[in-house]
């Protein structure tokens, strides 16, 4: 067991360094924003054009939010004296999180960032030099700066700059933490004014989320707080200006002590310092955050063991109620960044406190719940924090802080429509990447076997390596054991996961199981027992004949094979489902935006009408299956013309869809650019699409689809995932000759979903 966590320990730090090491360097990259493919856009973007905006903004300089992206920009500013647990390793060590820090506030936000690693530790020094680069800025984000220092520092450069600027170290958890508080304390049937409360640490994170607290109701009186040697009371000497405020008058001196009859535990220290006795000691329907990581105070599985009534969060992914401080942060930016505030003030952080609270109670949408992999999630002690993956969480937080600022007079720039205001937050979030991930989640959940054939390229193996170590998938290797385990060597993979020779000896048993279905399944068909003895020992046929063996949950085919010679042997071992008549596929575009879905890419070369119509169906119930409502043009070079054989077979196609599935979001024969446009939507009011764009294309041949689908892949101007079979019984894909290792990795994610729903 330790050999095999010291594996995989190696295993991900080395995937660490080749992430971080990979072209392009870094995480985050500046690129254009304004046309610039012209002599006269050059000439307006830099001189002499660019003189105009600047004298403007020396009249009034507030007019630097209209002419430039300052209100669209945050710095994350670190000296590296305190990282993650690391401790003080430098200003430029602090570098990878930085950009790390930027990465979430684009993805989650939309918010641009220059991460600024400044080499000072001197705070007045510090300082200064922040206040000399704050005019490039529509905000501050502090990171990773040790305490006391940091509490000087933020106080300082709150009083003496003008925008928005906040410690998230301190602030963040103090936020999340508190919305918890909130509702941990309503499931407990508890007043937050009588509650007895033990905060386990005293740096900046224990500090702020006290006085955050506090400022909710905690009475001070009520509040022990601990540090490394014990409880903070009058008998201590020797303390900290920040450690004074928190002096209690008791003669309890141990963390054991301080528990006694506590209804709250917050943990900001680490891990495993709480007993369940101590557990056992604290009063009825107990809270405990043990916000440690990656281990908590105390373990989670414990603490329920321990104690039933026991009401638990931690700063964990893989336990319910997790504080995370992405909940906060990118949202707060969002919210102060658009009304231009000058601050983040007491008021805007409770605003984002009950935002976040409230939303907890509130019925989660299905995309939130299948994100999860759960089949429900409803307010309750093991769901009272909202989940990071909940896309509420941009409007209803962003929202709260923007009228927070508003009220308490920081705001330079007052929204006159918060409904118009939140549209624009979710366009914001039409970034794709954000699909990927929850589907990892969700494959996390309760991955599956997957069954990777042609298991000697290295693509494929890596791609094993990355779907076993994320814990997406339980990865079986299909190919020559011979040259797969020579390549796992070649390139220092360790696996500790089957590989499957159909060629090999200890396979005898499989090999004649496997025969005598295939002879059963094909014996009317062509297939003597001869040809299925010969059939079985192709990894072609032996990986459908696993999957519809039971062998393994999910298969992924192809990549050194053209699509149909892979096909074939797969349409003679797994059914269809119940009224498919054809299968069809569908790819995946990710271009940055809101994905788009392709059908049908790579099987039906002429599909006829009646072909269009289940395809179209076909593809609604897979796109649903994405958490993601279906918006199906049904595409032709002709609008709503019905004059070419290709435009009449289309619109046949739409009729039955109409009067067969009238719910289905359906039209065409519709131009691709016509169905993606609002305003050219505008222009057929009859349209079953309105003028919203549609999400997923029907193409009318094969032709069309497979070389729009393949353009965009040469082009790589967007991830394309597939393709994705529809219409089979059971999950199995087929790659793309040479798919990439991130291709591989997103069609076995697919597959384990497939499977999970499949099972459901």
């Amino acid at each position: 067991m330790t050999s095999k966590t010291n594996r995989d320990e190696k295993n991900f730090n080395q995937a660490a360094l080749d992430y971080h090491r990979a072209d392009p360097r870094g995480k985050i990259e500046v690129i254009p924003s304004k046309p610039h493919s012209s002599a006269r856009d050059l000439s307006l973007a830099y001189s002499p054009g660019v003189a105009i905006p600047c004298l403007e903004i020396q009249k009034d300089p507030k007019t630097a939010y209209e002419y430039t992206g300052k209100g669209n920009l945050v710095a994350v500013i670190s000296n590296g004296t305190a990282v993650l647990g690391l401790g003080d390793i430098g200003a430029e060590a602090s570098k990878p999180v930085m950009e790390g820090k930027g990465l979430l506030f684009k993805i989650f936000a939309d918010i641009n960032v220059f991460d600024i690693e400044i080499n000072e530790k001197d705070p007045d020094k510090f300082i200064e030099i922040v206040k000399g680069i704050a005019p490039t800025f529509g905000g501050i984000n502090l990171e990773d700066i040790k305490a006391p220092e940091a509490f000087y520092i933020e106080q300082r450069l709150k009083e003496e700059l003008d925008i928005p600027l906040m410690h998230d170290d301190q602030h963040g958890t103090a936020i999340i933490s508190a919305a918890a508080l909130i509702n941990a304390l309503e499931l407990a049937d508890k007043k937050i004014e009588e509650i007895k409360m033990v905060v386990n640490g005293a740096g900046a994170a224990a500090v702020a989320c006290t006085k955050l607290y506090h400022a909710l109701g905690v009475r001070k009186e009520n509040v022990l707080m601990c540090d490394s040697k014990g409880v903070i009371n009058h008998k201590r000497e020797n303390l900290t200006p920040e450690k004074i405020d928190f002096v209690a008058h008791t003669d309890k001196n141990t963390l054991e002590d301080a528990l006694k009859e506590a209804d709250v535990f917050i943990g900001l220290s680490k891990g495993n310092v709480m007993t369940p006795e101590m557990l056992n000691s604290m009063a009825k329907n107990p809270i405990v955050f043990g916000l440690a990581n990656p281990d908590p105070e105390i373990d989670y599985d414990l603490a329920i063991k321990t104690r039933k009534d026991v009401i638990m969060a931690t700063g964990r992914s893989d336990f319910p109620n997790q504080v995370n401080n992405v909940l906060g942060f990118p949202y707060i930016f969002r919210g102060a960044l658009d009304v231009q505030a000058s601050t983040i003030n007491e008021e805007m952080k409770l605003a984002a406190v009950h935002a976040i609270a409230n939303l907890a109670k509130e019925a989660v949408p299905e995309a939130v719940i299948l994100a999860y992999n759960l089949t429900s999630l409803t307010f309750g002690r093991e769901y009272f924090i909202p989940k990071p993956f909940d896309n509420r969480l941009i409007t209803r937080v962003s929202s709260a802080v923007a009228k927070a600022a508003i009220d308490s007079g920081v705001a330079g720039k007052p929204i006159e429509n918060f409904e118009e205001y939140e549209t624009q937050l979710l366009d914001r979030m039409g970034r794709d990447e954000k699909l990927i991930r929850m589907m990892q989640s969700r494959a996390r959940a309760n991955p599956k076997r997957v069954t990777l054939s042609n298991a000697e390229e290295y693509n494929v193996l890596k791609a094993a390596q990355i779907l076993y170590e994320e814990g997406i998938a339980k990865p079986i290797l299909l190919g020559e054991k011979k040259f797969i385990k020579e390549q796992m060597e070649r390139y220092g993979i360790e696996l500790d996961v089957p590989i499957v020779d159909p060629m090999d000896d200890d396979q005898e048993d499989n090999r004649k199981t496997y025969r005598d279905l295939l002879w059963k399944l094909r014996q009317r068909k062509g297939v003597n027992e001869y040809k299925a003895k010969k059939f079985v020992r192709q990894r072609d046929y032996f990986g459908p004949l696993m999957l519809r063996n039971g062998d393994t949950d999910a298969l992924i085919l192809g990549f050194s094979k053209n699509y149909t010679s892979v096909l074939r042997p797969l349409l003679e071992v797994i059914e269809k489902e119940q009224g498919v008549d054809k299968i069809a596929s569908m790819m995946m575009i990710l271009s940055g935006k809101k994905p788009i879905f392709f059908a049908d890419t790579s099987v039906n070369a002429n599909p006829t009408t009646e072909d269009l119509v289940n395809i179209a169906r076909m593809s609604e119930i897979t796109v649903k299956s994405f958490a993601i409502e279906p918006r199906i043009a049904m595409l032709a070079y002709e609008n709503f013309a019905g004059i070419s054989d290709t435009s009449k077979k289309v619109a046949k196609a739409v009729k039955i869809l109409h009067e067969k599935h009238p719910k289905m979001i359906v039209d065409g024969e519709i131009q691709p650019d016509f169905a993606m446009n609002t305003d050219h939507l505008a222009d057929y009011p009859f349209s079953k699409l309105g003028t919203q764009p549609a999400n997923v294309f029907v193409f009318p041949n094969l032709e069309s689809a497979n070389i729009s689908y393949k353009i965009i892949r040469g082009m790589k101007v967007a991830q394309v995932v597939g393709p994705i079979l529809m219409g089979l019984k059971q999950p199995v894909h087929v790659l793309q000759m040479r798919s990439s290792v991130e291709e591989i990795v997103n069609l076995a994610t697919i597959a384990v979903l497939d499977a999970q729903r499949r099972e459901r």
